[in-house]
């Protein structure tokens, strides 16, 4: 085990709850909303997530302030973990909506879900791969990032009116936060473009293409199916 505090760095640890609820949150739609997935498998894939959950909290309870190589994998882990599982349920769902079978009101809310779920997972996955991760971002000296998967606002507002640069990532040291990560997935899903943050790497462009996709493809298929309800 290995502690990644580092006094260089003026950046706080990120709190470690608002990722927690965002999976719980994923975890829930994807265990109690209809869907196409087998109720058995659903209960499964959630109770292996909560055990990580459970083991990732009790090693950081509070801030994001140390990483081991167990932890650090864990956490990859659960997001992609989470990630797969709802895109198998994306493919079910989208050849549900294709062959008009089930009911049209539990398919809806099925493709809430995984649409939610994608956000949330997405968002996830961005979070503990982009520069090394939560831990890495606070508490690793700069020059010894990883590289950089995404470029914020903030990334490049240094030479911008005070009350702006103040909040720079070069003058206050600014990382992103699960929350950061969030709002981009939501507006990728929607937007189905980068909106304010701007993908750097190829995994990242890949990733944000599967994104737009599935939000894209649930659109127009949910819409296709309303119209032909209608007819």
């Amino acid at each position: 085990m290995t502690q990644t505090e580092n006094r260089e760095r003026s950046a706080q640890p990120e709190h470690r709850w608002p990722a927690v609820i965002a999976t719980l949150v994923a975890l829930a739609a994807y265990a109690f909303l209809p869907s196409v997935v087998p109720l058995l498998e659903r209960y499964a894939v959630v109770g292996i997530c909560i055990l990580m959950v459970v083991a990732l909290v009790l090693y950081n309870p509070h801030r994001l302030n140390r990483e081991s190589r167990w932890s650090r994998r864990a956490e990859i882990a659960l997001a992609i973990f989470i990630l797969v599982a709802n895109q198998i349920a994306f493919a079910e769902t989208v050849v549900r909506l294709l062959n008009k079978h089930g009911n049209g009101y539990e398919l809806l809310l099925a493709s809430m879900q995984v649409w939610l779920t994608n956000v949330i997972a997405f968002a996830l996955v961005f979070w503990v791969l982009d520069r090394g991760g939560p831990v890495a971002r606070a508490t690793v000296p700069r020059p010894k990032l990883a590289l950089a998967d995404f470029r914020f606002p903030q990334d490049e507002d240094h030479d911008a009116v005070d009350e702006v640069a103040r909040g720079s990532s070069k003058q206050a040291d600014w990382v992103p936060n699960y929350i950061d990560y969030f709002y981009f997935s939501l507006s990728n899903s929607m937007a189905f473009s980068p909106t304010d943050t701007m993908p750097l790497t190829h995994r990242a462009k890949l990733l944000m293409s599967l994104e737009s996709f599935a939000g894209f493809a649930l659109l127009a298929l949910v819409i296709a199916r309303a119209v032909s309800l209608i007819g």
